[in-house]
């Protein structure tokens, strides 16, 4: 699998970027001059929010004629991933051909730059001739380094290239939105006693009527994609383009999209490739057929690149899958999650054919956390109102509830993933491999999520947190995450350890040191009370606000106060900026009844930060918001 490059090769990767583009305009003479194979046009049909509930997929509750007419003629992908489980982190991925997490830009609708020597994927298919438009939804966490499409427009489309120009379109449905699946009213076409709930969800009707909603969706989806797949024939293209067809991750339903389980990040791809290209097809292609090769949103840049004549840049780390640059398949795919919108999170998941490893980092968070757009959805609020209740068992519970540190399913056993098998001394050897695998991959890519929020936009060199995450002294990845393992993992008996690393020199261990006790809870504070106390006043921004959370949360009533202070110091997004202010406010709404004395104060802070990328600004205000109604 390709990686990072390492930090010794940084300044060689721009002459190396600087020779690929003499070599792509030089291919592009020799092809105008000797009669190369001509390219294909790529043509990509998306959908937004949901799982493979296709009939082509087996899904006999689906009513997808369409799809599943292209899926007759092209080829299914059973263990596809989007690599995110929600829209921007997994386009980010498509766009950069890179793991958001290596460049920075894992956190939802956050913004961050490009290093010089990347670029977008259209980039290059504009340089060697290709008409590339965007129908229409961008959504990147990254600032575009330059013009990116010819278009991108709800107008965009193939039909305004010039003549006899090969394409590269894609047209976005946002029919299956999660925003979609809740609006009402709406005309039952799929019958709500019909559906089949996952194995997490409560049996009510409401949950029900969601879930009919959505395969209704899907079917106007499917009508829509019938439609540029008619342009095309009536176009006479059809014989002349490769199409592809995938949804963007997991269904906008809770416990699919936002989470890196399989039942968010596993997605229908479908692929078709016409008689004259069936050069650029994988070994084993066949009309009609199906494919358990492991593939994910991080492969799709280098394998549309591949099928171009374009050998796919060093430093994408996903492999090509179709074309003459193709690479032979990887065993594991891998996921990950950071903050959404207001709420903070840190989750990463890696998956072979049958099983799916997930850690989490933050285990002492539930998995629900309140999201303000998530908790639009009904079947949200209905199904946390029944958990309040007490209404619910397991598996249904464990939404509303912490993490463990580690989980492993078998998805062919249990394809709801609710079993959890760490510690099954049967599945001890596949637990050991997934997790030495996801070791690996975050070390190798320089994974930034150790970072805090606003450590990863303060470390950042000249706005570029990647060429950070490359500098060891920047970022010594090892030693953070060594003490991330021992905070998340819960263990008592590592307690002394934990200690020991608050005495390091960068403020990410001690944030991790301290995060540790966090993450333990009410004893563990108690334990390490001084330690906290001393923590309020340390040099990094991040140990503070962590360690005021640890004693407002779990503290006495005179340290809970002097932890409020601090927390409030930061809480002014205008003044110590967006980050900042978003990790206080979180902190301070976890206090709950304990940052009542605050209400005030919290009342007339600024719902945003000038400075900052207007998408982030609109999480300030909805945690804001949230601790006031919670104190009311």
């Amino acid at each position: 699998m390709r990686g990072r490059p390492s930090p010794d090769i940084v300044t060689r990767m721009t002459t190396r970027s600087f020779s690929a583009i003499l070599c792509v305009l030089l291919a592009v003479g020799l092809a105008a001059c000797s009669g190369a194979p001509e390219r294909p046009n790529i043509l990509w049909i998306t959908s937004e929010d949901n799982g493979p509930a296709l009939g082509a997929y087996g899904d006999e509750f689906a009513d997808t004629p369409n799809l599943d007419t292209l899926a007759a003629k092209g080829m299914i992908y059973r263990n596809a991933w989007s690599t995110a489980p929600v829209c921007a982190p997994a386009r980010t991925t498509i766009i950069s051909g890179v793991y958001p997490p290596s460049l920075g830009a894992q956190h939802m609708r956050s913004m961050v730059k490009l290093p010089v020597h990347m670029r977008m994927y259209p980039q290059y298919l504009r340089e060697i001739g290709y008409y590339a438009t965007n129908n229409s939804k961008e959504d990147y966490n990254l600032a575009k380094p330059g013009q990116v499409w010819d278009d991108s427009s709800k107008t965009a489309h193939w039909r305004n290239r010039q003549a006899d120009q090969p394409f590269f379109a894609i047209f976005n449905f946002t029919t299956t939105h999660e925003s979609q699946i809740r609006k009402r009213p709406h005309t039952k076409v799929h019958d709500p006693a019909q559906v089949q709930l996952p194995a997490y969800h409560p049996d009510v009707p409401e949950i029900r009527e969601d879930w009919a909603q959505y395969y209704d969706k899907m079917t106007e989806m499917d009508a829509q994609a019938g439609e540029i797949l008619a342009q095309l024939a009536e176009d006479g293209l059809a014989e002349d383009t490769i199409v592809f067809y995938y949804g963007d991750h997991g269904p906008g339903i809770a416990r699919s999209k936002r989470y890196p389980y399989n039942s968010g990040l596993r997605v229908p791809l479908i692929v078709y490739i016409p008689e004259k290209y069936r050069r650029l097809a994988p070994e084993g292609w066949s009309e009609g057929g199906e494919t358990d090769r492991p593939v994910g949103f991080i492969d799709l840049a280098p394998t549309t690149l591949s099928l171009a004549g374009i050998q796919p840049p060093g430093y994408m780390q996903g492999q090509a899958f179709l074309g003459p640059y193709a690479e032979p398949e990887q065993p594991l795919i891998f996921g990950f999650r950071g903050r959404m919108d207001e709420r903070y999170d840190f989750m990463r998941s890696v998956r072979d054919k049958r099983y799916i490893y997930i850690r989490n980092y933050n285990p002492h968070k539930i998995y629900g956390q309140y999201v303000q757009y998530l908790f639009v959805t009904p079947t949200t609020r209905v199904w946390h109102e029944l958990y309040e209740d007490g209404k619910l068992q397991p598996p249904q519970t464990y939404f509303w509830e912490t993490k463990p540190f580690e989980e492993l399913y078998d998805l062919e056993q249990d394809p709801d993933e609710t079993k959890n098998l760490i510690g099954a001394a049967e599945h001890e050897a596949t637990a050991g491999r997934l997790r030495a695998a996801l070791d690996a991959h975050l070390i190798e890519t320089r994974d930034l999520g150790f970072l805090p929020e606003p450590e990863l936009h303060a470390r950042a060199v000249d706005g570029v947190p990647y060429a950070a995450g490359l500098d060891s002294g920047l970022y010594p990845i090892e030693e953070i995450k060594a003490v991330a393992d021992l905070a998340a993992s819960g263990r008592e008996d590592v307690e002394a350890e934990l200690v020991e690393a608050y005495g390091h020199d960068d403020g990410v261990v001690r944030y991790w040191s301290v995060m540790g006790f966090l993450i333990r809870g009410r004893a563990s504070v108690a334990r390490n009370r001084e330690l906290l106390v001393e923590a309020l006043g340390d040099d990094a921004d991040c140990v503070r606000i962590a360690a005021a959370e640890a004693l407002g949360r779990y503290g006495s009533d005179a340290d809970s106060r002097r932890a409020l202070d601090v927390l409030m110091s930061y809480a002014d997004a205008g003044k110590n900026g967006a980050y900042l202010g978003m990790m206080a406010m979180n902190a301070i709404d976890y206090m709950d009844g304990r940052a009542a004395s605050a209400k005030g104060a919290i009342a007339i802070l600024p719902m945003e930060d000038p400075n900052a990328d207007g998408r982030f600004n609109r999480n300030i205000g909805r945690i804001i918001e949230k601790t006031l109604a919670d104190l009311e």
